[in-house]
């Protein structure tokens, strides 16, 4: 099954397990949505979206995307993933975060966790990641196993 795994990353955390994901599926090709040439989705039979939450939303990009191709994704076998220190945000969270609740048709979903690395923050996000989670430095909750079951599920 050809399949397009795109992302919209502040950091790179997205970028890295977008990366991952596509790593674990024969073909797959990652594009970055800041990218304004983002292939012919057509051309895919399956479509994987993920983006970073911020303070509750998702990047800009992904959710501009998803709005302009919603009828398209709901015709693919679709997958989404929102990356964020906070690995295990439920389902209706997760649903509330994406337009006309299109997380409803994903085949899978998936919170894999998130990378904060303060050398790639500016001052406001190490401000918050020091006062709400009182450290300062290099943090990755990102779970491998997680992934590993998206992507099965995806296979599947």
């Amino acid at each position: 099954m050809k399949t397009l795994v795109l992302y919209a990353t502040k950091y790179g955390a997205t970028a890295e397990i977008a990366q991952k994901i596509a790593d674990k599926i024969d073909g797959a090709i990652t594009h970055d949505l800041k990218n304004t040439a983002v292939p012919d989705i057509a051309e895919f039979e399956c479509i994987i979206v993920g983006t970073s939450i911020y303070a509750g939303s998702i990047r800009k990009e992904a959710k501009e995307y998803i709005e302009k191709n919603d009828e398209t994704l709901r015709s693919k076998t679709l997958g989404l993933f929102i990356c964020g220190m906070e690995a295990n945000m439920d389902k209706e969270r997760f649903e509330t975060c994406f337009p006309n609740e299109l997380a409803k048709t994903a085949k899978a979903i998936c919170t894999p966790g998130g990378i904060f690395d303060p050398k790639k923050a500016g001052i406001f996000a190490k401000l918050v990641m020091k006062v709400v989670t009182k450290q300062s430095g290099y943090v990755s909750t990102v779970d491998d196993a997680k992934i590993d079951q998206f992507v099965e599920q995806m296979k599947a």
